[in-house]
């Protein structure tokens, strides 16, 4: 464990794990849908739900979803800046089974795109967060590393395809999952990098026949 993680994060208070947390899994959210949202519904669990006013759960989700980190001014005019954006919101709350304590499953709509996401995370302590299930299927993302987030045909040989062209780059992996709900169905990748991909990397991924979605993540 690190200093800063004793120290807790830089923030707009009062708690890391109630408003730093909510407010990454937010921004989370947002990088994973990457498209103008419409609508989003915030299902506060647990301690989450316990304290949403009191400790800003509520508005750090909502500023987080609008872009805005931990330690940004704008976190607590979150409502009124969402309302400004035309995003509309509802806050509710929900009981989850087998997840931790600070929960939240959020639910991401674009209209025009025929678009939605479904993610539920949890915030650990100290700021730190755990993405835990994406539009159903389970994984793990922490946002503290350059993540590469891919969807991709789930056949023999298609993992080393996309190993082999981060090698080409010289991209180095500090952590790999791979998820399927169906054999021979669309599989999914989440890497976790030690450095920012160029461009080029995105791209290189991108022309593979049998990836359908290349999605970068930035470290939060």
């Amino acid at each position: 464990m690190s200093i800063f993680e004793i120290m807790g994060p830089a923030m707009i208070g009062p708690s890391s794990s109630h408003t730093a947390g909510a407010a990454r899994l937010g921004m989370m959210a947002r990088l994973l849908f990457a498209a103008e949202i419409d609508r989003a519904v915030v299902k506060l669990h647990g301690s989450f739900a316990d304290t949403a006013s009191g400790h800003g759960t509520d508005r750090a989700v909502i500023g987080g979803l609008l872009g805005f980190l931990p330690d940004d001014e704008r976190l607590k005019n979150s409502f009124a800046l969402a309302e400004k954006e035309n995003m509309q919101y509802s806050i509710e709350e929900i009981k989850l089974r087998e997840v931790h304590p600070n929960t939240v499953l959020i639910e991401l709509y674009n209209q025009a795109a025929a678009k939605e996401l479904k993610m539920i995370g949890s915030s650990v302590g100290g700021g730190r967060i755990e993405v835990t299930e994406i539009n159903g299927s389970s994984v793990k993302l922490t946002g503290r590393m350059p993540t590469l987030w891919i969807l991709h045909k789930d056949r023999p040989g298609e993992v080393a395809i996309i190993t082999s062209i981060l090698g080409e780059h010289q991209i180095n992996i500090a952590f790999m999952q791979v998820y399927r709900n169906r054999k021979g169905d669309i599989g999914s990748c989440i890497i976790e990098l030690d450095q920012k991909p160029g461009e080029e990397v995105i791209e290189s991924l991108s022309r593979s026949k049998d990836i359908f979605q290349v999605r970068y993540l930035p470290a939060l």
